[in-house]
């Protein structure tokens, strides 16, 4: 079997003046690409109970399915959909690279309402593996990435099912392995004061539809942090009963050890968002860490000298190269 370790990638170098967390961060969502062709469908969940939408695109020209390559599947970060930055740089690198891709909505995201009572939550790999299933009908062979929260549930789901995990490979992308010390990571100024309350605003707006006990209304109301949110709503919601055993339970990075599928790690060490992350002791044969310096969070923007416009691809391009490798194992 060809060793993932030498498998040659091109690290993420921007100019000195992209170095940046913050910039990384923010500045990828202005930047202008073509939107992607999506074909949506609507399947139903894990428990059979809400629609969740699948947005396809294809990369033969005549929009059906290429059979001949495996499908690349993404799970996207918190209250994120196909109209991600990154979403739309992941579909429009699949064309790029002749794969078919598909980005995969939570519940109660890309705009279809969910009124059952449970949400999404970053360990929920039972969904993941009914997902990739779902998909498994259509498509011989699957590879997937997941982006922030997605990517500790793909990280998570890879190491929990081991050999059963239906994808041949997965690529973990700027993601929170360690939930608790992630969420410590929030409490700093510029992502409590910018970032949070971004995130916060669909959370809470989704949460006071559902909730009905005034005190717990009440409570809501005056939460300013992800982990408070986690705390009253996410947690019990999901069966965690705490936020300290959600972030417990959910975190990816104590199994990471048992993955037996290749698996891409790939980490920005200035990213503002995260926590504790995966060293070399925390992870099995299988995985590889592709680790820079910077590059903030999903972020991995260059500028392009000869076209004077920034290039959002050295994450899809990498993700794909990785499938392609992949592909030939």
């Amino acid at each position: 079997m060809p060793n993932l370790h030498q498998l040659p990638l091109t690290p993420f170098r921007p100019p000195f003046w992209l170095k940046n967390p913050h910039l990384q961060t923010i500045l990828p969502k202005f930047v202008k690409q073509p939107k992607p062709n999506y074909q949506r469908e609507l399947h139903l969940d894990s428990s059979g109970n809400s629609q969740i939408a699948y947005d396809f695109v294809f990369s033969n020209s005549d929009h059906t399915p290429n059979l001949h390559r495996p499908l690349a599947v993404m799970f996207h970060g918190l209250e994120g959909s196909s109209e991600s930055h990154y979403a739309q740089s992941f579909a429009n690198g699949a064309v790029r690279h002749g794969f078919d891709a598909v980005v995969v909505h939570y519940r109660g995201c890309g705009g279809v309402k969910n009124p059952h009572e449970h949400d999404y939550n970053a360990g929920d790999t039972a969904e993941v593996h009914h997902v990739l299933n779902v998909l498994k009908q259509r498509y011989e062979r699957l590879v997937a990435i997941g982006v922030s929260l997605g990517g500790n549930m793909l990280g998570k789901y890879m190491g929990e099912y081991g050999e059963r995990a239906v994808c041949d490979g997965a690529v973990v992308a700027s993601a929170p392995v360690d939930l608790a010390s992630s969420a410590v990571s929030m409490h700093r100024f510029v992502a409590r004061h910018v970032y949070t309350p971004y995130l916060l605003k669909s959370l809470l707006i989704k949460a006071e539809e559902k909730i009905s006990e005034p005190d717990t209304l009440a409570k809501l109301k005056t939460i300013k942090t992800l982990d408070k949110f986690d705390d009253l709503y996410t947690a019990p919601r999901h069966g965690y009963s705490t936020g300290e055993n959600y972030y417990k339970t959910a975190s990816a990075l104590p199994v990471l050890k048992n993955i037996c599928k290749p698996t891409l790690i790939i980490t920005a060490k200035d990213d503002p968002f995260l926590g504790k992350i995966a060293h070399q002791n925390d992870i099995s044969s299988q995985v590889r860490l592709l680790y820079s310096q910077c590059g903030g969070h999903i972020g991995f923007l260059r500028f392009d000298k000869k076209t004077k416009r920034f290039d959002n691809t050295w994450l899809s391009d990498t993700a794909f190269d990785f499938f392609k490798w992949v592909e030939k194992v």
